[in-house]
């Protein structure tokens, strides 16, 4: 019967899988308190990968996740995570942020420098060990990135979150919007110094230089337009960005960032982005989080690659929680306060697995090191709503505080 099956076929079963399969567990396990449909859907990419479902039933996983349809969902994979971080990009508050630069500053440099020399410590001592460092890295590109990936804070998934504590319009959540903000910026920025090629590196300042210019272009075009046309531009747009930023040699997601971190808001309705990013998240991004777990891998060892997992999340939401703290005694915060925004802060999930995807992409981890970050994203994500509900009940009155 299997053979008979056309590769539509097939495609249309795995299909199945990544919709059904994770909307099931998240409905009649009722585990959006723990682990909110997006995080569900991640383990469900790890499960249905091939350390799982490969493992227990090689047969069927080969039938199903062929070659023919890994290429179909990755081509929807690629688009929908270009559409997302484009999102991410445009949802960046920097002019609230320089309204507030001290406080912005000092909080988001603490509760990204602390956790990046945590991990970075970690994956100094990860050297030591075969099979965690890629191919292609040299060692301190492996340090920093994996420092990076635990410092991460995933500002899609941040707003989603807050959405759900119902704080992403009050006071409080703005101020956690500014802080992830200056963090992406800064995230986005290692990332391309990590993936820097100086074999390349004339064809890369070429494409910033060129970048820069092409922006103030694409800005006056945008102003000039009606809001209709402008979704049909930014579309044009990103995909420009993402295929120049790749050409040169960075990655295309590095485009896509980019692309809309040159974007404003206030360009579109509020409530059609909202829309498209949730539609994004409903419909493509299931795809990606398959791909993802049919990039995961267990050959260093499970129980190695959990006790890196582990020692990882250790490191990063010590890490976040320590910069934090310490930004909230300068700037006069009480401990309960600064918990709460570093425990928001910690939050991984998707952006960090997009950046461990390109530095998997490019050689500087491993697929058990991809794994291990993978594991730590989901620990870490699934944390916050349980730790920071209950804070909040407690501490209501932060949320109508500004500062």
């Amino acid at each position: 019967m299997h053979s008979a099956m056309a590769t539509t076929e097939i495609y249309l079963i795995a299909m199945l899988l990544i919709f059904a399969v994770p909307y099931l567990i998240w409905r009649l396990g009722n585990t959006d308190y723990w682990a909110p449909l997006v995080i569900v859907q991640i383990i469900t990419g790890v499960l249905l990968g091939p350390g799982v479902l490969g493992k227990a039933y090689p047969e069927y996983y080969s039938f199903v996740f062929n070659p023919q349809v890994i290429q179909s969902l990755n081509g929807i994979a690629w688009w929908a995570v270009m559409i997302f971080v484009m999102l991410a990009g445009i949802e960046l508050d920097l002019k609230k942020a320089w309204e507030h630069r001290r406080e912005s500053s000092i909080t988001a440099g603490l509760a990204l420098g602390v956790p990046l020399v945590f991990g970075s410590v970690v994956a100094a001592g990860m050297l030591g060990f075969a099979g965690w460092i890629g191919p292609q890295a040299q060692g301190w590109q492996f340090v920093l990135g994996v420092g990076m990936a635990c410092a991460v804070t995933a500002l899609p998934i941040l707003i989603l979150l807050m959405e759900k504590l119902e704080i992403l319009r009050q006071p409080l959540g703005q101020r956690i919007l500014r802080y992830a903000s200056l963090d992406d910026i800064a995230i986005w920025g290692v990332l391309a110094l990590i993936l820097l090629d100086w074999e390349r590196v004339g064809r890369q300042l070429g494409f910033f230089l060129v970048f820069i210019v092409a922006t103030r272009l694409f800005r006056k075009l945008m102003v000039s337009i009606p809001e209709r046309d402008r979704w049909f531009v930014m579309l044009v747009w990103l995909v420009i960005c993402g295929f120049a930023a790749d050409w040169a040699g960075l990655h295309y997601m590095v485009g896509a960032f980019l692309a809309g971190a040159v974007m404003d808001a206030d360009w579109f309705d509020q409530k059609q982005l909202d829309f498209l990013r949730n539609n994004v998240l409903l419909v493509l991004m299931p795809v990606y989080f398959l791909s993802t777990g049919l990039r995961t891998n267990w050959d260093v060892g499970g129980t190695a690659v959990f006790i890196a997992a582990a020692v990882m999340l250790v490191a990063s939401v010590a890490g976040k929680l320590m910069g934090v703290r310490i930004a909230g005694r300068i700037l006069g915060w009480s401990r309960e306060e600064a918990a709460i925004i570093g425990w928001l802060l910690q939050t991984k999930a998707l952006i960090m697995i997009i950046f461990s995807n390109i530095l998997l992409d490019k050689g500087v981890i491993t697929s058990e090191t991809f794994t291990a970050l993978l594991l730590m994203a989901i620990g870490s994500t699934m944390m916050t709503i349980p730790v920071v509900y209950p804070k909040l009940r407690r501490e209501a009155s932060l949320l109508l505080k500004p500062r």
